[in-house]
């Protein structure tokens, strides 16, 4: 039984949960939930705290867990990034106010404010920069107002909270962060169980990637039409009753989709249709 650490709140939770329902596997049908099993799928979810998932792969008690990239580094825990999942992308970024700093070597001797107290140590670290960190939970902007920071890291998206406190981000981005597979640092990566759970959740991401195109064109315009629509190995063509024309299929890009069937029926193609991938294997 393969036994994975799921998000049980916060932004990682639904989003993690739609793409194992999509993946084929049971969820838990109330928040209240703890764990479930998937005995169809020989899998068993433990609901856990974000912020706990690391620790708890890391312990060797459960296999694969779901969490943020920025909770698994800051964790320090010993294991390992396995497969981005492309939601939850967040960034992190220095902030002060305007004229505090502009890189990060003028953060040296000076206090930084974070909940990330991990990642920041780290970074500093890296950087070489001899400063000080405090550990905050939560709203970190107040904490150079209220004189316990000259300086915070913290996740920034559009910014506006920030600007409200009279904050601007400086320097180069921290680090970026989105939803991650992690397993424990040197555990068998070849276990069928996790192989299989790791293609189902690709064939997720492509699914979600991916739309399939159908369209009608002419023999003469064909090679040009497959130049258009290579596919993810080539095209499906058959062909149709009338003379001269064929029937195409490949998978395109969803987000370059509209501009594809624009460009085809340039060429001549017509009958362009697309549909949804609900899942696929690669």
């Amino acid at each position: 039984m393969l036994r994975i650490a799921v998000p049980n709140k916060g932004s990682l939770s639904g989003p993690a949960a739609e793409m194992l329902h999509e993946a084929g596997y049971q969820q838990r049908r109330e928040s209240k939930e703890l764990r479930i099993v998937d005995p169809e799928n020989e899998v068993e979810f433990f609901y856990l705290r974000p912020r706990d998932i690391a620790i708890y792969v890391s312990s060797g008690r459960l296999d694969i867990g779901i969490t943020g990239r920025d909770l698994l580094i800051d964790s320090g825990a010993d294991a390992e990034e396995i497969l981005p999942l492309g939601f939850a992308r967040s960034t992190f970024r220095f902030a002060a106010k305007p004229g505090t700093a502009e890189t990060i070597a003028d953060l040296k001797g000076r206090t930084i404010a974070t909940s990330y107290e991990g990642i920041v140590t780290q970074h500093l670290a890296e950087q070489r920069v001899d400063a000080s960190v405090v550990h905050l939970d939560g709203a970190v902007e107040t904490a150079i107002e209220l004189g316990v920071a000259e300086a915070i890291a913290d996740v920034v998206e559009t910014g506006t909270s920030l600007r409200n406190a009279g904050l601007e981000v400086f320097g180069e981005p921290i680090m970026k962060s989105e939803a991650v597979v992690i397993r424990r640092t040197g555990a068998d990566g070849e276990e069928p169980k996790v192989q299989q759970f790791l293609r189902r959740l690709q064939g997720v991401l492509v699914a979600r990637t991916y739309v399939m195109m159908d369209y009608d064109c002419r023999v003469e315009q064909l090679e040009k039409a497959v130049a258009l629509t290579p596919g993810l190995e080539s095209p499906t063509v058959s062909p149709l009753h009338n003379e001269g024309w064929v029937a195409v299929r490949a998978m395109v890009p969803a987000k370059e989709a509209q501009r594809i069937m624009d460009d085809l029926y340039a060429i001549g193609a017509r009958a362009i249709l697309t549909t949804a991938i609900h899942a696929c294997r690669l």
